[in-house]
């Protein structure tokens, strides 16, 4: 561009930026001859129109992405059966594509028919089927549910184990066309650490994978407690409760005096062992005696 050129240039922003500048002062002492008010609309800062639109944008994007959501529930049914209720839920979650990951059963007790808790593993686009065949073991007390929005967390993994991927692709073809010792180590280095990285995303992924595509539900199976016995009502509901109560004392101590039977013939046995060496001792030191005492003068 010659010097001329560029004078010209110079010139014709000089005038065009005078004549705005005029045009603004004209406008100005128009809205100050009607009374000082501005008939002018206020202009959004270029700032403010560009975050607004930055945010109109990402709210467009997010509708039109699949979310990534992690569906938690908890439910308790009231079952005849704890155990077997806990082998019929086993098949339903099986037969809907899902695992069982944790069982803990509680044996029946003398108020209690047990109770049985599992941990499932569900397929979110199952988790009502299955909630609904739950139901039909017994009979639901609760149930609740929690969703948990996680697509941030999961685009932001996809963008960062993306760039970490590029990143090692451009160290590697660098290696490839490095020509010095010190080049190849540092390049080396740069990829292990990054490859480290990557295999963390990585694993966050799938755990974020699994968590979206397997939904967790416990469920606790238990059972109506077993109502203690009523207080006798009357002189007669006493008497035969007392002897109710002679019966079983007699019992157990029947069931005592079998167990203790096993026991009692060996130390019958060492008794009677016992008592024959003693007896055989005491008998010896008589005859001793008798032999030692002289017979008496006649």
């Amino acid at each position: 561009m010659t010097n001329s050129l560029r004078r010209r240039t110079v010139l014709a922003s000089a005038l065009a930026i005078t004549a705005a500048l005029g045009l603004a002062g004209c406008s100005a002492g128009v809205n100050g001859a009607a009374g000082g008010a501005s008939v002018m609309e206020p202009v959004p800062a270029p700032a403010t129109m560009m975050q607004e639109s930055a945010a109109f944008d990402a709210a467009a994007g997010m509708n039109s992405i699949d979310r990534s959501i992690i569906v938690t529930g908890w439910a308790t049914i009231l079952v005849d059966d704890p155990q077997a209720a806990a082998d019929a839920a086993t098949a339903i979650v099986a037969d809907a594509g899902g695992r069982i990951d944790a069982r803990n059963l509680q044996a029946p007790t003398e108020y209690s028919g047990g109770s049985a808790s599992l941990t499932l593993r569900v397929p979110a686009d199952s988790l009502d089927e299955v909630l609904a065949a739950l139901g039909e073991l017994g009979r639901i007390q609760t149930v609740s549910t929690s969703a948990s929005d996680v697509t941030l967390e999961v685009q932001d993994l996809d963008a960062r184990v993306e760039a970490l991927r590029s990143s090692i692709e451009r160290l590697e073809s660098l290696q490839a066309e490095a020509t010095s010792v010190e080049a190849l180590i540092e390049l080396e280095t740069a990829i292990s650490d990054r490859q480290a990285q990557l295999e963390s995303l990585e694993a966050q992924q799938r755990y974020y994978d699994d968590q979206v595509t397997m939904s967790t539900l416990t469920v606790d199976l238990v059972s109506e407690a077993v109502l203690a016995e009523p207080d006798p009502g009357s002189f007669w509901d006493g008497v035969k409760k007392g002897w109710a109560a002679l019966g079983a004392f007699f019992a157990g101590l029947v069931v005592v005096a079998g167990v203790l039977v096993p026991w009692l013939i060996p130390i019958v046995v060492i008794g009677a062992i016992v008592w024959i060496v003693i007896a055989a001792s005491r008998s010896r030191r008589r005859k001793a005696t008798r032999a030692q005492t002289p017979p008496p003068a006649p």
